[in-house]
């Protein structure tokens, strides 16, 4: 049975570079562009209560595609193996559309699981992108808009390597 792969989307695209999930999935989403058996993609939006229930229909992988701010240049691409010390123990999210950010996300996911004997994906990786603004207003500024191409050459490396160990980039290594 092949292993399967969700590459969501996820950002707001009326807040400039919080879009820049959103846009990044669509690019993979566009004919032409060859994603292996297995492999869907999903804007996702601000819509991380969806995406949660949707991660029960049972992902080997999920790549979260979002805003990231860790310091560096707007711009600026990490790849992040998102981990733990172990499962979140069950707990009452906070089931806020609007404040659904990826780790709330996987922390409702891992409450939903323990009540439904259902399986979180057996990896999680973020392909983020240091944002320049995120003030209200629709496009992605400059050096987030020609970050794009190549998150999308990151995404694509990580589904064509899904049954590798370790991608081509380096987990938590920053790419310009």
């Amino acid at each position: 049975m092949s292993r399967r792969i969700l590459v969501a989307g996820i950002g707001n695209a009326f807040l400039g570079d919080d879009g820049f999930g959103v846009e990044t999935v669509r690019r993979l989403s566009a004919p032409g562009t060859r994603l292996p058996d297995g492999v869907e993609t999903a804007d996702i939006g601000i819509r991380g209560v969806h995406l949660a229930y949707r991660l029960l229909d049972g992902y080997d992988t999920l790549v979260l595609v979002d805003a990231t701010a860790r310091g560096g240049a707007p711009g600026t691409l990490y790849l992040i193996e998102a981990g733990g010390d172990g499962p979140v123990a069950p707990q009452a999210p906070v089931l806020d559309g609007h404040q659904m950010s990826p780790d709330a996300v996987l922390a409702l996911l891992d409450t939903l699981c323990a009540g439904t004997g259902a399986a979180p994906p057996r990896r999680t990786w973020v392909v983020g992108c240091e944002p320049a603004c995120l003030d209200e207003g629709i496009g992605l500024s400059p050096p987030v808009a020609a970050a794009v191409d190549e998150a999308v050459r990151m995404v694509l490396d990580l589904v064509h390597h899904r049954d590798e160990e370790t991608p081509q980039t380096e987990p938590g290594v920053a790419a310009n």
